[in-house]
């Protein structure tokens, strides 16, 4: 019986006579206490903002001793903004890999009615019924513009009173021709990149891709007006901003490098053997590596459902990847990205190390279906986003787009955007 007793001692009252327990206060540190020097050195360690905003929100002296805007942040896991819910037209939802959930931002300014071309360094590109280029960060609500549709230098008018005729282009052969707003809100422009966050840098340039013509035109954040860049013309599958300049890909992995640091564009290029096949290009800047993604599409004609009329979708088969080898030039077979994992869409491409992010996996590819727009014009229909896995050539649905699911999503398409707070 004396054992039982023993035996039945709560854990508590063991502590409370325990001289363990006090040996334990004694050592104890009050880490509410670091000196703000030593606080500022751990938070520039931390490379996931969730973690940089859970440090600060530790106590009062953590919170004064860290900075607000940690503009050391490398490039975060992106989340995949949902098109818009018919309930909720002011919030839009943020798919989260890292965490599987969603987060529902404010933003109003992504209506329906808005068509967004590319998110680069955090910031959404949005274009409506009206000449304005609209940057906006999702995250904090900051705004800024770039130069308005009507200053294209093949935009020779524009008059609101002119219904359904507001612009007048003009093409390379001088002929002209009118569009409405909605027409070139839509098919204008291909995709804007830029080259930092427009409140991280005084100076910041951006550049577009045409969508009729194939130019390249770019804008500083302090011009008036867009101008074309003459030498680059067909360089029109992607483009991205690395060490300075942008590199533009066209149909056949050849390379345009533009700097448009100086007075006037200058342009060289890097011409690389024709890559045969393919259907759409992507360059990303991988660590001090770039790479060019070879997108591979089908054709599938399936019966919109409840109707039963057939129409035309496009589905990804396959992804190859290459590597820039400068010696030869020429692009070099990529098998294996190692913990690598490339996200490619609308976005300004990224590549990020799936180590230092939970919630994805490496040596993968996750895509979303930027390529048509059609897709989106309200059939019953598959969504074509997911991982493809470059080890064994499978692809996995997305865990907010189940395959097999049938959806009749307003346009336009979702799209990778990366937390950014500033």
């Amino acid at each position: 019986m004396q054992m039982q007793m023993q035996m039945h001692i709560r854990a508590n009252d063991w502590m409370e006579f325990s001289p363990v327990r006090e040996t334990r206060e004694d050592m104890a540190v009050d880490w509410t206490q670091l000196l703000p020097e030593l606080l500022e050195t751990i938070s520039k360690r931390i490379k996931v903002y969730a973690d940089y905003i859970h440090c600060r929100a530790v106590c009062r002296n953590w919170r004064s001793s860290i900075s607000g805007t940690p503009y050391h942040l490398p490039p975060q896991l992106p989340w995949l903004m949902l098109p818009q819910s018919q309930s909720n037209k002011s919030h839009r939802a943020f798919f989260d890999l890292s965490t599987n959930n969603y987060h529902f931002l404010n933003l109003p300014e992504a209506s329906h009615l808005k068509r967004h071309c590319g998110s680069s360094h955090g910031w959404l590109i949005l274009l409506d019924d009206s000449p304005l280029v609209l940057l906006i960060n999702p995250l904090t609500r900051a705004k800024s513009t770039l130069p308005s549709l009507s200053s294209f230098p093949n935009v020779v008018g524009f008059n609101y009173s002119n219904i359904g005729q507001e612009y007048t282009l003009q093409n390379s052969s001088g002929g002209r021709y009118t569009c409405s707003l909605r027409q070139m809100r839509d098919g204008f422009i291909k995709k804007i990149a830029l080259s930092s966050s427009p409140l991280k840098a005084i100076n910041f340039t951006a550049i577009a891709i045409l969508n009729q013509t194939g130019d390249l035109a770019y804008c500083s954040n302090r011009s008036q007006s867009w101008t074309i860049i003459e030498n680059a013309r067909s360089f029109c599958e992607d483009v991205i901003y690395l060490n300075g300049f942008f590199y533009a890909v066209n149909k056949s992995g050849q390379i345009a490098v533009c700097d448009l640091t100086g007075y006037s564009p200058e342009v060289s290029f890097i011409e690389t053997p024709s890559q045969a096949g393919g259907d759409m290009q992507y360059l990303v800047s991988s660590a001090d590596e770039l790479l060019l993604v070879t997108r591979y599409l089908d054709l599938e004609f399936q019966d919109d459902h409840p109707f039963m009329q057939q129409y035309i979708l496009y589905r990804t088969i396959r992804f190859e990847v290459f590597r820039l080898d400068r010696s030869g030039p020429r692009w070099v077979r990529v098998r294996n990205l190692g913990d690598k994992v490339l996200f490619i869409g609308e976005n300004s491409s990224l590549s990020l190390s799936a180590t230092d992010f939970s919630g994805c996996i490496g040596n993968c590819i996750y895509h979303t279906d930027d390529y048509s727009e059609t897709n989106y014009d309200g059939h019953f229909r598959e969504h074509d986003l997911g991982i493809f896995k470059l080890w064994d050539g499978s692809i996995e649905a997305l865990p907010c787009y189940p395959r097999n699911f049938l959806s009749r999503s307003p346009w336009p398409p979702p799209i990778w955007i990366s937390p950014n707070p500033f």
